[in-house]
């Protein structure tokens, strides 16, 4: 049966949608920090092969694992695009620009201590090894009859 034409009932609503995740700064940091919690005591495992007193012995060897956004944000049950507007809001800026800067240095010192990889850690983080490599050429009409001449030698 359905309700009755004109009805009201939503006047009597205590609210309207549900309760955010991530209520305040200190929720947010709580969360973050049972995350870098999780991402310590939850390590990726390798296994290698070695010998030990002449038997071969596979080995299970704990990897650190990198923080990200993706992770944190899976973790803490948001969307990325929620992250992103958290990080818009006054009252969430300090504490987002807090969370990236451990998420960052954790990257950074895996990747200097050989824990995570450099090549992909440097380009996570922005990092480049920028060179300026300027070449200056002369087309042949610019040369002089020496210089074409050398050219031709040097081509044999």
């Amino acid at each position: 049966m359905p309700a009755p034409k004109g009805n009201q009932f939503w006047l009597a609503r205590a609210k309207s949608g549900r309760d955010k995740i991530l209520a305040d700064p200190e929720t947010m940091w709580k969360s973050a920090c049972e995350y870098f919690e999780w991402i310590e005591s939850n390590p990726l495992w390798e296994s290698k092969v070695t010998q030990y007193q002449g038997d071969v012995v596979e080995m299970q060897i704990p990897r650190m694992r990198a923080m990200t956004i993706e992770g944190i944000t899976l973790f803490m049950g948001i969307s990325s695009t929620a992250w992103y507007e958290y990080a818009k809001r006054d009252d969430f800026k300090a504490i987002i620009t807090r969370i990236t800067e451990v998420m960052r240095e954790q990257k950074f010192t895996g990747a200097a201590s050989d824990q995570l990889n450099a090549n992909i850690i440097a380009r996570d983080l922005g990092l480049r090894d920028k060179q300026d490599i300027t070449v200056k050429t002369k087309t042949a009409a610019e040369m002089s009859d020496e210089e074409l001449i050398e050219l031709a030698q040097r081509g044999k």
